[in-house]
């Protein structure tokens, strides 16, 4: 992907092979950033990799588009029980098609006795808390009328102890599900250094079963074979009932107990010889189902499970995006994701679609992390929604919810305004500390300068434009007219070319409070880009070999 997404000056086109491939063999992929808040790393030495002529690209196409996830629970009540359900979220469909989405992503809808449906008890049974079966193959087939996909979170590392799987195990030492789990005698006999940091093991009648999230959620034993013969079983019953994929919660984590071992070969062996099995049994029943991984690490770590699935989330472009809203200086995209697609593509044969977002249900939310300020959230929108793949956006961050950890506070309910009925209002499990002041849905669709409108705009563009939804990204650098020198980059501006086979265009992000300009001249002068298709903020314009930004303004170039 790397070699066919970028575009390259013929003139230099082994030396920048020769260049990245140094990149990534002894430079390395960075560690993920969880807790990073501004990347300007990477600066490219414009001797080595220069801007490309108009008049030739190569690309290989990635058709995408943009995810919602959806808390079920938390996004749209039907009944006015204080509880979301499969019918909410069927009437909020017009209201994501008018956002522009074209996929969904469902949080755990199994039977569970938790809020949040992590620790299932019945994998061919959904929560009743949300609705029927019928509630749902209602949704599903309302989704697919307007073209959107859905597919849901699949949870196959660990159950609840309440399953009954797991009291079978428990109770009966000599029967049918006993290795269906992981028993000891005694905790000190097995290493004790959890993969999530805690003591794994979890005593229980005199003995330890191995859980390594928590002692609520045991896990599965993959070695025995009627669990991983359970599971395939499983996600066919999903795909054949209609969902279009699944979201694949703590994928690195099958055979990833312990720190001790979770990154040896042949603990990773293992896990991607899981997935493949995973990959080829969906595939009977649905051989374009999109299959999306949690592998919450570095891109090195990531990699080798883009054989296996489409997409696995980038968590460390994540951190970036949020990083250069809140900083107000720009880190080098195009160069660093195209050094992490270089890894991507060798692992898995270029098939691979990217899955940026900003922010999911395990973060605190993106307008909590960034104080409030609506310039940069509307800014780390525009980053987030002009980078390629499949971005993913949380319920709420078009609108700017907030929330700040424990879980509770950052899925607390969707804030569609007073007058609608469709409002999650009263449960137990509600908590309000955050979002009491939060401008409603309603109210920020009635004004133009609102987050969710500037969602909307950046989702249209996204949509109208190929080069924007299906293209890949390229390093634009700027010379300057007169003497033809690399002009002096501007950290307050983030730009990049997106590439798709038919056409390519110039995305440029003003990220301060202040007007910036860039130069659009090309190494030998002539200018590359003359027109704005779009912009965020109508004073902006081209002027000579200049193109002016307002402040906390995107501009599309042709």
């Amino acid at each position: 992907m790397m070699s066919t997404l970028r575009i390259i000056h013929i003139k230099v086109v082994f030396t920048v092979l020769v260049f990245i491939l140094t990149s990534l063999f002894l430079g390395g992929c960075e560690d993920s950033p969880m807790n990073e808040t501004n990347s300007n790393q990477g600066t490219v030495d414009p001797t080595i990799i220069a801007s490309p002529p108009d008049e030739q690209w190569a690309v290989d196409e990635q058709p995408g588009t943009v995810y919602y996830e959806i808390f079920v629970r938390a996004f749209a009540d039907s009944n006015g029980d204080g509880i979301g359900d499969f019918n909410g979220v069927t009437a909020k469909l017009d209201y994501l098609q008018e956002l522009g989405i074209g996929g969904i992503w469902l949080m755990p809808i199994n039977a569970s006795p938790s809020y949040h449906g992590y620790d299932v008890t019945d994998y061919y049974a959904v929560n009743p808390e949300y609705g029927t079966m019928d509630d749902l193959e209602h949704l599903l087939a309302e989704a697919h009328k307007r073209e959107i996909e859905v597919i849901m979170d699949l949870v196959v590392n660990h159950t609840s102890n309440k399953h009954p799987w797991f009291k079978a195990s428990s109770e009966e030492k000599d029967g049918p599900y006993r290795n269906w789990y992981t028993w000891v005698e005694s905790d000190t006999s097995k290493p004790s250094d959890g993969a999530t940091g805690s003591n794994p093991w979890h005593r229980l009648n005199g003995e330890h079963y191995l859980g390594i999230f928590w002692g609520g959620m045991p896990d599965l034993n993959f070695d025995h074979p009627a669990v991983r013969e359970e599971m395939l079983k499983i996600g066919q019953f999903w795909l054949e009932l209609g969902m279009d994929g699944f979201r694949l919660d703590a994928a690195k984590h099958i055979y990833g107990d312990f720190k001790s071992s979770e990154s040896k070969p042949e603990t990773v062996e293992k896990n991607l010889e899981w997935w493949q099995a995973f990959r080829e049994d969906m595939n009977k029943v649905k051989d374009d189902a999109y299959i999306i991984g949690e592998v919450w690490d570095s891109p090195v770590v990531v990699a080798p499970y883009l054989d296996k699935f489409d997409s696995a989330f980038n968590f460390e472009l994540a951190g970036k995006l949020i990083g250069a809203a809140q900083s107000e200086s720009a880190a080098e995209f195009a160069f660093s994701l195209n050094r992490i697609f270089g890894l991507f593509e060798k692992t898995s044969s270029g098939s691979f679609i990217d899955a940026p977002f900003l922010a999911n249900h395990d973060q605190n939310r993106v307008m909590s992390v960034l104080k409030d300020n609506t310039d940069h959230a509307k800014m780390a929108a525009s980053l987030l929604l002009t980078m390629p793949g499949n971005p993913f956006i949380y319920y709420g961050e078009e609108i700017g919810m907030k929330g700040m950890k424990p879980d509770e506070y950052i899925r607390e309910p969707m804030v569609w305004g007073e007058e609608d009925s469709a409002s999650v209002k009263a449960s137990t499990w509600i908590v309000t500390k955050h979002n009491e002041d939060t401008v409603d849905v309603e109210s920020q669709m009635k004004d133009p300068n609102s987050l969710y409108q500037h969602y909307r705009q950046l989702i249209a563009w996204r949509n109208q434009i190929p080069a924007l939804s299906n293209g890949g990204i390229a390093e634009f650098i700027s010379y300057n007219k007169d003497d033809g020198k690399i002009a002096i980059a501007n950290k307050a501006i983030a730009a990049f070319e997106r590439v798709a086979e038919q056409e390519k265009v110039l995305v440029v992000h003003n990220l301060s409070g202040e007007e910036q300009q860039l130069a659009l001249t090309g190494p030998e002068g002539s200018q590359r880009y003359t027109k704005i298709l779009q912009a965020s903020k109508g004073t902006a314009r081209v002027d000579g070999d200049l193109v002016h930004l307002p402040p906390y303004s995107t501009a599309i170039l042709q």
